[in-house]
């Protein structure tokens, strides 16, 4: 945003007191600041438009210049700290299991992730996203990426058995925090989705949780489907060990609310400073009111030559 302005404006007033002495005073012969050039205020200038109007335009912006023109201009510099994000989702058999959304009981556990996780995405513009999908292996869909509408057709892009149909927790855990380990963000999050138990991994419970306990990457456990579907315990516990929370939901509703939670949990941070810059612009008008006084000057004294 610009706004022009004048830092001394109360000394514009003194066009006023110019105007007044051009009306009201007499002229002298003798100029206090040109003492030699008393022939530039001999009668015969009153009927020169031309001088006149240099003379008037000296003496504006010569006034101008000393109530200093200012050019404001004011931006705010907006500094986003994004977070680093690696979603974690579970792609084994058990998904398929349908009634997971009363609106419509077609669709499957896995259908409804797929639509909350690409509209989590969505929604997080200003942060990097990843994705781990496993089932009897662990691998990466995605990199961290600010890319969201081609992560979110990446998740839509998802079968189930794509990874076998059982279910590797501890290594899909693994490949996430090591995604993560890479990344020079200071927020790292970690958000993992699942609807069995580990049957799978190669690396132990033990191993993963004291990983989750050393790193500075904070998890998010969600557990969905019946409680006895899925092992509470060993995911309020990792949630507990990455300083996150464990969530559970039976249906659709409950998933999509889960994660609006987490999007109000991890706000990304604005850092909004305003900066105010001054451009002085004195030098515009003192330039032209020394142009016209030379002209003014040059003028009169050769019209006394003739």
């Amino acid at each position: 945003m610009r706004q022009f302005s004048f830092e001394y404006p109360w000394v514009l007033l003194f066009i006023l007191i110019f105007l007044l002495c051009a009306k009201f005073c007499k002229i002298k012969g003798r100029s206090i600041y040109f003492p030699h050039l008393d022939a530039l205020f001999t009668s015969n200038v009153k009927h020169n438009k031309i001088l006149a109007f240099l003379k008037w335009l000296t003496i504006v912006m010569a006034l101008v210049a000393l109530a200093s023109p200012i050019l404001t201009k004011e931006y705010s510099n907006s500094k986003k700290n994004g977070r680093d994000i690696v979603l974690v989702i579970d792609t084994s058999g058990s998904m398929q299991q349908g009634r997971f959304d009363m609106k419509n009981l077609s669709k499957n556990k896995f259908d409804v992730v797929k639509e909350v996780a690409s509209d989590f995405v969505l929604r997080r513009k200003d942060d990097r996203i990843g994705l781990i999908t496993f089932a009897d292996v662990a691998f990466v869909s995605s990199p961290l990426t600010f890319e969201k509408k081609f992560l979110a057709k990446i998740i839509k892009m998802q079968r189930l058995g794509i990874a076998g149909q059982k279910t590797a927790i501890n290594d899909a855990l693994v490949q996430a925090y090591a995604m993560l380990d890479r990344s020079q963000s200071k927020s790292k999050i970690v958000i993992l989705l699942t609807d069995g138990v580990d049957n799978m991994s190669k690396v132990s419970v033990e191993e993963v949780s004291n990983l989750i306990a050393i790193s500075d990457i904070k998890l998010y456990t969600i557990g969905i489907g019946a409680t006895r579907d899925y092992d509470g315990r060993s995911l309020e516990a990792f949630a507990k060990a990455g300083e996150g929370e464990a969530f559970a939901a039976t249906n659709s509703k409950m998933l999509h609310e889960i994660y609006e939670k987490i999007d109000a949990l991890e706000l990304t941070k604005i850092d909004d400073k305003k900066i105010i810059q001054h451009i002085y612009l004195y030098a515009y008008p003192l330039f032209i009111a020394i142009l016209s006084l030379v002209f003014f000057i040059y003028l009169r004294v050769m019209g006394r030559g003739k």
